[in-house]
């Protein structure tokens, strides 16, 4: 016990040689740090305050955009751009690096400049004419004139004949020398996109005779299938100056392109792309020190739609083969609408017009009797009429009414038989009896109308018809009102609405208002996206989900299921009664159809015309698909069933693509880029 005591503790000699080992690293390591802040530490200072850091964002690829099947819609095509960076820049130096650059890339105008770009014309000659310019207005002359009066009374003096002078060449040269003055300072801006790689090497070969110039790897949208769906997809550009401090507060770069209309605007915080970076290190004078370092940005997220591409152009094909046929005849412009959606999630599965698809939701028409089956449900929840209820129809003439019939004496009709065969009679009864009136004991005395079109309406509301839809797209047109007027022949406007000829509609409203009829009362939202996605690993893999766009119930009609019912067999008896509207139509579908037609007498251009509409949901006792047809402004002779024509041919690709697919048809050319203007308007 004594001897351990008496043992003096000792440390390994390995862990000595160690604890030595890291004394000297660290004596290195300060004395490393004492020459660099001390012996060199005014040589870097100076080395850091000569250098120059220019950072240039990178804009990344937006997001791609996809149909319900996964076909590639919107793709992002990889060009050469021209960008040049003011940085103050004088006017003159500017010219002549746009007239340097003119020998590679030209900036062609068509048309005539006469009254175009009239002040960026008379600047631009004024850096060629500096003499003539200037002896506009001597200096003798100006006495106490400011500098910008001078500019301003000399600019008044340049006359179109001054202009007209310039060269073709100039001319080329004044388009390049304007674009650069587009752009902000110290900022690259766009100034021809596509250029060739030829064009972009003979470039790059002569940078250094063309300071400001670069050539950057760009992009822009490229629609895979032409002009399908183009105005729907929207357009891309620069932010537009009312919202450029909106924009910058979110982040955005002064020269950034961003969504400019419709999905590519609505869905921009999802498809912009999160944009790299490319740092240029110089020194004071501008000569890099280093190669330029370059971080990649990444690719937006996707967007999924509901649109199913295969169908809208089978859809498209069924408009324009009846448009253009002989049994189609327009007083003005011809012109169709369809909209097909599920009824149950508001997926749209097509929305197709002749000559825009973006009028099916921003065009509005009268469509006559296809809106009946809300007149009814009015009148049954009302208790105005009950179901089976008769009324004769037999033309009615009525203080403050135009001479109202149907399209034939229909003799008594019970509400089924209202819709089978199209009674206005029967609706104009219901309208009278929701405000008391009765023909031969009321005479004049109409009463007060505004309850019978307030009721009216909120009952058609309650339909989405004459609201929004709650698409999600802007600028949707929620159609006319045409107001509760007070003056002589109100009677008749007040009638009227009832059968469909006063307030106008959208399809897209008509296809939630039976879509509403087919799904036992719920009013879906229409929506055009889907789901969200991440960027997949290629082009034709979608990434993992971000975002599901659920479904989004707006009202339920709060009514008796049985009256609604009674609004579902008027509709099927339209297509499968003995004299339904459209009995001719819907046989070769293959399931069962139910839907209401509609005729509307219209004034196009002075002369009567109809707006023919057919809406309508199948199969009847399932539903799974709802139409909307309007042919707005057709002649009044041989030229019926347009619409019935259309939604069977539309209907009937619908289900063949249930059991056979091929896959949407591209165009020759793999689809339009889209273009660029390079010569925007002043």
């Amino acid at each position: 016990m004594s001897e351990k005591k008496g043992q003096k503790p000792h440390l390994p000699v390995r862990l000595n040689i160690l604890f030595f080992v890291v004394f000297l690293l660290f004596s290195a390591l300060i004395l490393r740090l004492g020459i660099v802040q001390i012996v060199q530490g005014e040589e870097y200072q100076e080395e850091l305050e000569r250098t120059v850091n220019i950072s240039h964002p990178v804009e990344a690829p937006r997001g791609l955009i996809y149909d319900r099947y996964g076909n590639i819609l919107v793709d992002n095509e990889l060009l050469l751009t021209v960008t040049y960076t003011n940085r103050n820049t004088t006017q003159e130096e500017m010219l002549e690096v746009a007239a340097r650059l003119n020998e590679f890339i030209t900036m062609e105008y068509d048309g005539d400049l006469e009254g175009r770009f009239e002040r960026d014309r008379k600047e631009y000659w004024t850096l060629l004419n500096k003499d003539e310019f200037e002896a506009f207005l001597p200096m003798s002359e100006a006495g106490d004139m400011t500098d910008e009066d001078i500019h301003k009374e000399r600019l008044e003096q340049i006359t179109e004949d001054h202009l007209s002078q310039l060269t073709d060449e100039e001319i080329e040269i004044f388009f390049l020398w304007r674009e650069f003055n587009s752009g902000y300072n110290n900022l690259p801006h766009k100034v021809m996109q596509g250029i060739e790689y030829e064009e972009a090497a003979q470039i790059i070969e002569h940078i250094e005779e063309l300071p400001g110039v670069d050539i950057i790897r760009d992009s822009t949208r490229k629609y895979v299938y032409g002009d399908t769906l183009r105005g729907v997809f929207g357009s891309v550009g620069a932010i537009p100056r009312d919202n450029i401090d909106e924009f910058l507060s979110l982040g955005y770069e002064r020269n950034e392109e961003v969504g400019r209309s419709y999905l590519e605007a609505q869905y921009e915080s999802v498809l912009r792309g999160n944009k790299g970076k490319i740092e240029n290190f110089t020194d004071q004078s501008g000569n890099l020190l280093r190669n330029a370092e370059e971080k990649l940005g990444s690719r937006g997220n996707d967007l999924v739609l509901t649109l199913d591409m295969e169908l809208q152009q089978l859809v498209q094909d069924a408009i324009e083969n009846e448009v253009t046929s002989g049994n189609a005849r327009f007083i003005a412009e011809k012109d169709a609408f369809v909209v097909m959606m599920d009824p149950n999630t508001g997926d749209v599965l097509s929305m197709a017009g002749y000559s825009s698809d973006l009028g099916t939701f921003t065009q509005a028409y009268e469509a006559g009797s296809s809106i009946k089956g809300a007149t009814v449900l009015a009148g049954l929840d009302t208790g105005v009429i009950g179901p089976g209820s008769v009324i004769y129809d037999r033309p009615i003439t009525l203080p403050g009414s135009p001479p109202i019939s149907s399209v034939r004496n229909l003799g008594p009709v019970d509400d089924l038989t209202a819709l089978e065969r199209s009674s206005n009679i029967y609706m104009v009864e219901i309208a009278m009896r929701i405000i008391g009136y009765v023909p031969g004991v009321s005479g004049r005395n109409w009463g007060d109308l505004n309850p019978g079109f307030n009721t009216l309406r909120s009952y058609y509301n309650q339909f989405g018809l004459g609201i929004e839809t709650g698409i999600d797209l802007p600028n949707e047109f929620s159609g006319m009102n045409g107001g509760n007027p007070t003056r002589a022949g109100a009677a008749g406007s007040y009638l009227f609405l009832s059968f469909g000829q006063f307030d106008t509609y959208t399809t897209m409203q008509l296809a939630q208002y039976v879509s509403t009829i087919a799904n036992d009362g719920y009013r879906v939202a229409p929506r055009i996206v889907q789901e969200i996605r991440q960027p997949g690993s290629g082009r034709d893999e979608l990434g993992a989900i971000s975002q599901q766009v659920e479904t989004k119930i707006l009202n339920y009609l709060d009514v008796d299921s049985n009256h609604l019912n009674r609004i579902q067999q008027g509709f099927y008896r339209v297509v499968h009664g003995g004299q339904g509207t459209a009995s001719a139509y819907f046989g070769n579908v293959g399931v069962d159809v139910a839907g209401k037609t509609g005729t509307a007498q219209v004034m196009v251009n002075g002369e009567k015309g109809n707006n023919q509409t057919f809406v309508g949901y199948a199969p009847y006792d399932d539903p799974e698909v709802a139409i909307a047809v309007v042919v707005p402004g057709t002649r009044t002779e041989h030229t019926a069933g347009v619409a019935n024509r259309i939604a069977e041919k539309s209907l009937e690709a619908y289900f063949d693509l249930k059991e056979n697919r091929n896959g949407p048809e591209v165009s020759d050319d793999g689809g339009d880029i889209e273009e660029i203007d390079n010569t925007p308007s002043n």
